[in-house]
């Protein structure tokens, strides 16, 4: 193992008080979330941040959709465009296709800069065309950083399916969330996000790691906290 993979690779231990206390009192501090992309991954990571005490803004290229979606879960959801999406959160969570990255970057890339961003985008030749062929090549941590200048990028729910998103805090710390990240005061805050979704997050190391947080690399799929940092250590 590296050096450099000496210093990131960690297990974030899960919070015990949090463990201890109802499920919509687990939110350390109440955080504002601005979603840009309210798919099933996207809708199904708001609404259980809604239902742990935050606010949560939906946002999409369909806004009847996000205002059905925030008037289901009532207090503490809203809708708006993804440029109002941007400038509310105080962390700003983008789900889109990875060809609309430019498109969120040219909309919203001055409010997003210097906030954390949590990116859970995949790129997929088969649907995002070239963008997608460069993005895997040169790494899609390192692609979404360069897409997104200056944003506090954090890459997470991309190796995990959308379908248990919602229910994970059932069973609090089971699974683990592999995630990656240059930026060490953003990466506790999108663990505590993680942590209140019902993961147990990992850190595997920066964004030139971000290559393996997608479909089809080792770290795909549910898998304890302790298998991700097994299998992390013997990646390059």
């Amino acid at each position: 193992m590296n050096k450099y993979r000496r210093r990131f690779l960690v297990v974030i231990g899960a919070a015990v008080v949090a463990a201890t206390l109802p499920y919509a009192a687990c939110a350390a501090q109440q955080i504002k979330i601005g979603i840009i992309g309210s798919g099933h991954v996207g809708s199904a990571l708001g609404e259980v941040w809604v239902e742990a005490g935050h606010e949560v803004m939906f946002s999409s290229r369909h806004i009847e959709h996000d205002q059905a979606l925030a008037d289901r879960l009532g207090a503490g959801a809203r809708a708006g465009t993804p440029r109002e999406a941007a400038a509310f959160g105080d962390v700003v969570v983008i789900s889109v296709p990875y060809h609309a990255l430019p498109d969120v970057a040219e909309e919203a890339g001055d409010l997003i800069e210097g906030k954390v961003v949590i990116d859970t985008c995949n790129p997929f030749p088969s649907r995002d065309g070239e963008i997608a062929d460069w993005a895997r090549e040169k790494g899609a941590g390192l692609a979404a950083a360069e897409l997104l200048p200056g944003a506090r990028l954090v890459r997470a729910f991309n190796a995990v399916g959308a379908e248990r998103m919602g229910s994970a805090h059932e069973e609090p710390g089971h699974i683990g969330m592999p995630i990656a990240g240059d930026d060490a005061a953003a990466v506790e805050t999108a663990s505590q996000l993680i942590r209140e979704i019902g993961y147990e997050p990992v850190l595997i190391g920066g964004l030139t790691m971000g290559k393996y947080l997608m479909p089809g690399t080792p770290l795909a799929g549910e898998r304890s906290a302790a298998e991700i940092q097994r299998i992390a250590a013997g990646l390059e």
